[in-house]
């Protein structure tokens, strides 16, 4: 694929065109009205170039006034001739540069949700201001192409994970222009083609992970299972899906800097049934744990009683004994004593 290299444009400085271009003018006033004196005066041969060549400088010498460009910083401006891409200008200053070129930004009325794009009125093209006085005024999108770090906040998408669960996931992306040349002429518009990768590249991540630690699940490819998961691996997930939308948009000149997951959530139709799971899971590993607690604790207790010969005890009234211990310590409510003043037999 054939793609346009970018050219980083030399131009001269536009504060000295701007100066001599106004002193041109005045002297093409004066020369003008001196001429029409001449005429006037009985002196043609004198008056009638002087006023032709002020006329001729009055009527285009403005045109100049057309090649100067100002430029702030992290701003460019890709410049076409006739059609042929001549070359792109980079950081802030006063310019100047052909009269006839012409600046490219086919992303200029694009607005997405994004840090660079403030005034979300101008997708539509030219707008109208009226101010409060009753001035209107119209706005029309720059050509400027912004080179700044901005940060895209994708849409929320619903995606099915690797076991098939419905999971809604949001992400922000930090990107910038990095080519001006092939993100203006690589691509149609280097914003929605953003946009779009990022919506294609975060499905093919997603589907790699479950939402939760899952078994016999492998998400780094390596045919080994693995405990890779959206919600415990958010920072290798948010590289992948980086590393993926950058593969996407090397050819449009644009470099993602960072991606993170902004949002993650099981989707509405199952979340109330994967909340019931994680609760029986939360109250099965709180059960696990307070049964290998309250056996332990008995152990000791019966090895305290043996070692110091406080009380000997047969088979049956260790197991009476241990019963009793583990209702005691596993028991959701407190235990209510009994005294018992006989035997067991």
């Amino acid at each position: 694929m054939i793609t346009v290299q970018e050219k980083v444009l030399k131009a001269k400085s536009g504060m000295a065109v701007l100066l001599l271009n106004l002193l041109a003018m005045a002297i093409a006033i004066a020369v003008f009205v001196f001429g029409v004196i001449f005429c006037e005066s009985n002196m043609p041969a004198l008056g009638i170039p002087m006023a032709i060549i002020g006329g001729i400088w009055m009527c285009f010498g403005w045109i100049l006034f057309l090649g100067l460009k100002v430029l702030k910083p992290q701003e460019a401006l890709v410049l076409t001739l006739f059609g042929k891409y001549i070359g792109t200008l980079k950081g802030e200053g006063f310019y100047f540069v052909n009269p006839f070129v012409s600046a490219v930004n086919p992303a200029a009325k694009t607005t997405l949700r994004q840090s660079g794009d403030v005034d979300s009125g101008a997708a539509s093209g030219a707008q109208l201001v009226i101010s409060g006085t009753g001035n209107a005024s119209v706005q029309v999108p720059s050509k400027v192409i912004s080179l700044k770090v901005m940060t895209l906040n994708n849409n929320k998408q619903k995606i099915n994970d690797c076991l098939g669960n419905p999971v809604e996931i949001g992400i922000a992306v930090i990107w910038r222009v990095a080519d001006t040349a092939k993100a203006v002429f690589a691509v149609d518009n280097y914003k929605e083609f953003l946009s779009l990768q990022c919506d294609a590249a975060l499905r093919n991540i997603v589907r790699v992970y479950p939402y939760d630690v899952a078994q016999n699940v492998d998400t780094t490819g390596d045919g080994e299972p693995d405990e890779g998961s959206l919600r415990g691996s958010s920072e290798i997930v948010a590289k992948r899906i980086r590393d993926e939308i950058q593969s996407r948009v090397l050819e449009a000149g644009l470099e993602i800097v960072e991606a993170r997951i902004t949002y993650l959530a099981y989707a509405p139709e199952i979340a109330a049934v994967m909340l019931q799971r994680q609760q029986a899971s939360a109250i099965i590993d709180a059960r696990k744990m307070i049964v290998d607690g309250a056996v332990g604790m008995v152990e000791m207790a019966l090895n305290r009683l043996n070692d110091g010969g406080i009380v000997n005890l047969d088979e049956e009234r260790k197991a009476a004994m241990v019963s009793n211990l583990l209702v005691v310590l596993c028991g959701n409510k407190d235990a209510q004593p009994i005294v018992n003043s006989g035997s067991l037999y």
